[in-house]
C-alpha cells in the first residue's frame, strides 16, 4: 500500500462494524478498501463541500470524516481525530 497522506493513529472499528465484518467477508473487504482509499485522500461519497473541508483538515490538523457507500453494503463513515491519535470505522447511526 502507498504511504498514507496523513497520520491516522490506531485504526479501530465500532462493535457494530466489527460484528458485521466477522459475519460478512464481503463487508470486511469493503471496509478494507474504503480505509485504503481514505488514507490516500479519496473521500468516497462525501459531498463536495465536506471533501474540501477534509483536504483543509489534512493540512491544518483538524478532524477528518468521510463517507463510503457500495451497493449491497451498509454505508460506513471513517473518522480521524484532530490529534491523529485514532481513526474509527463506524456506521452513521453509531456517531
Amino acid at each position: 500500500m502507498a504511504k498514507a497522506k496523513f497520520e491516522y493513529g490506531k485504526v479501530v472499528a465500532t462493535a457494530g462494524v466489527f460484528d458485521k465484518m466477522m459475519e460478512d467477508l464481503t463487508f470486511m473487504k469493503f471496509c478494507q478498501l474504503s480505509l485504503g482509499r481514505y488514507l490516500q485522500g479519496d473521500w468516497g461519497s462525501t459531498c463536495e463541500e465536506d471533501s474540501k473541508q477534509n483536504d483543509y483538515a489534512v493540512e491544518h490538523g483538524e478532524r477528518i470524516l468521510a463517507v463510503y457507500d457500495q451497493p449491497g453494503q451498509p454505508t460506513i463513515w471513517i473518522i480521524t481525530e484532530w490529534d491523529r491519535s485514532v481513526t474509527t470505522i463506524l456506521f452513521p447511526d453509531e456517531y
